[in-house]
Order: C-alpha cells, then sequence, then structure tokens
C-alpha cells in the first residue's frame, strides 16, 4: 500500500463539533415551546452550513455536519428505527466522573426502516449538498449495530424483547436488515463514507466496567461473537465503493471517559474479522494500553490514531506525538497508519470542556503533524 493510497482516507475528523451557543438556547427553546421545529432547523442549518465553511477553511478532506441535530452520537439513530421508542431509563450512563442523562430507547414492536421517515437520510442530503458545492466529500456517522443491541439489552430494556421476538436470533437478523436498509438508503443519498462509532469493544476491555453492567459471570467470548456477526452481517453485500470504517472509544462525555483497558481483550477478533476498511481507535492516553494490538490487524485494512484528545484543550508535545506514531509503525507498517483525534469534540450536544478556538487548533495541530509525518 503507498501513501497515495493511504492518502484517500484524507484529512477527516471523527465527527461530532462543539455545539455553538445559539444553537443551543434554540434546542433549549424548542424544548421549552418557545419557538417551532422550522424555527429550529433554520437555525440548526445555518449553523451546520457555517461548520462547513469553517471545516473547509480547515483543510478537511472530508467532511461532516458536526451531528448539529442530534442530541446523542448514538441514540437519536435508534428512534429513527420503527418500533423503537425513547423513554427516561431512570438512570444515565456511569462515566468516572459523572453521569449523564437517563434517555434510552427499547422496543415497542418488530424493528423496521423506512427512509422516508429515519431523519438521517434526508439530513445527510443536506451535508452532502454543501459538501458538493464546496467540492470536499461527506460522510456520516452511526453508531454501530452492536451498539443498538447493547442498548436492546441494557437493564430492563432487554424484558421487552421477549415480547416481540420468539428468539434472540431473529432479533439479530432484524438488526442487521434495519441497519442494511439504513446504509442503502444513504448510499442512494450520495454517501460514499459511512463510521459506525462503537463504545461495545472499548467497553468490554473493562472487565471492571462488565462486572458492574453484566455481572461477574458474564461470557466475553460470546458477546464478542454476537457483536462482529452484528456489524458484519449489517455490512455485507454493500456496494464495493461505500467505504465502512469504525471508530472505537472507551466513552467521551463532557470531557470524561467510562474505561480503562488495552485492545490485547477484543484484538481477536475485532482486528483480525470486522469486515470494515479502516478502524479509528483511541490512544489518547495510558488507558488505551500498547500499540502490540495492532499486529493482529488483518489485510491491508488501516488505523488511524487517536493520539490527540479531544477532552482537554492543551495541545499535546509534538514530538511526543510523532514518536508514539513511529512506536506504533512497529506493529503495522506506516503506510497503514493515520492520525486523527480520539473521539468527537461532542458526543452529545453538552460537549467536551473546551473552546471552540482550542477544537479548530486541535484539528489544525493534527494536519500539520499529518503533513509533516505522511509528507
Amino acid at each position: 500500500m503507498t501513501n497515495k493510497t493511504l492518502n484517500k482516507i484524507g484529512f477527516q475528523h471523527v465527527g461530532s463539533f462543539l455545539r455553538p451557543e445559539q444553537l443551543k438556547q434554540a434546542r433549549a427553546d424548542y424544548e421549552a415551546h418557545k419557538i417551532t421545529a422550522a424555527e429550529l432547523d433554520k437555525v440548526t442549518d445555518e449553523k451546520i452550513k457555517q461548520l462547513v465553511e469553517k471545516q473547509v477553511a480547515a483543510g478537511l478532506d472530508i467532511i461532516t455536519d458536526g451531528e448539529f441535530r442530534r442530541s446523542y452520537w448514538h441514540l437519536d439513530n435508534f428512534w429513527g428505527f420503527g418500533g423503537v421508542e425513547r423513554f427516561k431509563f431512570g438512570e444515565g450512563y456511569r462515566f468516572a466522573h459523572e453521569e449523564t442523562r437517563d434517555d434510552s430507547a427499547r422496543l415497542t414492536g418488530r424493528l423496521t426502516f423506512d427512509a422516508e421517515v429515519h431523519p438521517f437520510i434526508q439530513q445527510f442530503v443536506f451535508l452532502k449538498k454543501l459538501a458538493d458545492q464546496h467540492g470536499v466529500a461527506a460522510k456520516i456517522t452511526l453508531p454501530a449495530p452492536a451498539q443498538f443491541y447493547a442498548e436492546l439489552v441494557r437493564g430492563d430494556n432487554a424484558a421487552r424483547i421477549v415480547k416481540y421476538y420468539d428468539n434472540y436470533e431473529t432479533l439479530y437478523d432484524d438488526i442487521k436488515r434495519v441497519y442494511h436498509e439504513e446504509m442503502l438508503a444513504l448510499y442512494e443519498a450520495g454517501a460514499r463514507t459511512i463510521q459506525l462509532d462503537d463504545c461495545t469493544w472499548g467497553m468490554l476491555v473493562d472487565p471492571k466496567f462488565w462486572s458492574l453492567m453484566a455481572g461477574d459471570d458474564f461470557d466475553a467470548h460470546t458477546i464478542k461473537q454476537i457483536y462482529l456477526d452484528l456489524n458484519n452481517g449489517a455490512i455485507a453485500g454493500l456496494p464495493d465503493d461505500l467505504v465502512i470504517n469504525t471508530h472505537i472509544c472507551r466513552g467521551n462525555y463532557h470531557s470524561d471517559w467510562a474505561a480503562t483497558g488495552g485492545y490485547d481483550a477484543v484484538a481477536e477478533p475485532l482486528f483480525t474479522q470486522e469486515n470494515v476498511a479502516n478502524y479509528f481507535l483511541e490512544y489518547d492516553t495510558a488507558r488505551s494500553g500498547s500499540f502490540e494490538p495492532l499486529a493482529k490487524v488483518s489485510g491491508n485494512k488501516c488505523v488511524v490514531l487517536g493520539l490527540v484528545t479531544t477532552k482537554s484543550g492543551e495541545l499535546e508535545d509534538r514530538q511526543t506525538i510523532i514518536d508514539r506514531i513511529h512506536d506504533a509503525s512497529k506493529y503495522l507498517p506506516l503506510s497503514r497508519l493515520w492520525l486523527s483525534t480520539q473521539c468527537g469534540f461532542a458526543s452529545t450536544e453538552e460537549g467536551n470542556v473546551i473552546t471552540e478556538a482550542q477544537q479548530w487548533a486541535k484539528l489544525a495541530y493534527v494536519k500539520s503533524i499529518i503533513d509533516e509525518v505522511w509528507q
């Protein structure tokens, strides 16, 4: 693989950007019934247009809408499927130092997908038009199918499954089907890069997390096989020119984290058998472990090293980042490595505890190192 081939990944951000204060206020006003949905859309459209212009000015080759229309990086997608409802779980996701809001998703029937109903399709159409006008590519981020399953079996949510499914195999098939249909609809809308954001593997590396969430007797091997089957099944048979990437995270909420542990525990089968083109991997702190598991990345798949954190506005030492890239190249050739931030800047609408100026400085920093290392 040549650098020219690798450069097809392009300079791109993981996904989310800090919501502008005007957008946050508009969303709050809408929730309080002070403005209409149309008025909220007008503000959101304008802020996305401004974000696209800023991304183009920053030199990004592939842009996103910053997830500006979402409250969460994952739940909004689940709520768009038929047979799913939004509700209050009673407790949020527990991070190291904070707890999130308590929204969740649970079944109300058998799963269906309708491109005319799911909001992400038209949202992408809006972004694609802007990208075309500026001569750049557009990508959309989706929570992975495995992430959807993890939400459906979270706590009491699992009790809903037996109301609508005679067995879990049928549920697995429906999850794969609705995701496949969604990605085909996005392809028809012009998407050629889809990123599957996936915290399931990032949580699975932490034994303490799973002891709390699933009990001490959970079967990690079985869970890994379920996750693999769901993700691979959903992307099987998609058009050859549709690039499917994945981003693995250990939690990113208000500059907080949820899990700790190296990729050793999931390298098999994640790196060996998941049929994605590129892995965007969190590697900004020691919590992510060593680079040694990268030796298991199969075929010609590439790894985008998330060495620059979005949880803090302070810029990392430049030489340290460059040295870490070369350390990683001991296990995977430099021609199959790339650089990004470890996650988005606002996985939920609250955003990380940094400023917009720091956000753009981080991206400029990433680009400058890419230009130096892979010149």
